[in-house]
């Protein structure tokens, strides 16, 4: 791989990171908006969540779950349309990224034992196979 096309993919990475960031953020600001937590909860610290979990139901974790998924796509879709080489490899660094920030946060916010379950085997890594197929599978 030639310096222009390494500087490239650094560059698509950095920016991909970034757009993955900003989307589950984004969502993640939204939630409250689209599914109001229960009464009298505070969602934005985790020991108000840890006090509290008691009282969501499943669909409160629907808005986590779909921050976590596009948040992935997202990042490894916008890697793979600027880097335009590695596209494999791009989404497979971005399901992996992800993951490990899922992971961090399963054990940092408390959440049923199905959601971590679910959302760690289907939000990261498939997620961005499913980007690299849509961007065409190079």
């Amino acid at each position: 791989m030639n310096n222009k096309k390494i500087i490239r993919t650094i560059l698509a990475i950095v920016i991909g990171i970034i757009a993955g960031i900003f989307t589950n953020s984004g969502l993640i600001e939204l939630s409250p908006m689209i599914i109001a937590p229960p009464e009298n909860v505070d969602v934005t610290t985790a020991e108000g969540l840890q006090s509290s979990i008691h009282l969501f139901q499943p669909k409160h974790f629907i808005m986590p779950f779909l921050a976590h998924a596009l948040g992935t796509f997202v990042g490894a879709w916008v890697a793979m349309k600027i880097a335009q080489n590695n596209e494999k490899k791009i989404a497979l660094f971005f399901g992996v990224f992800f993951l490990m920030g899922g992971i961090s946060a399963v054990a940092m916010i408390p959440a049923p034992t199905w959601f971590n379950a679910i959302d760690l085997t289907l939000a990261y890594i498939p997620m961005s196979l499913l980007a690299w197929y849509v961007n065409g599978k190079k």
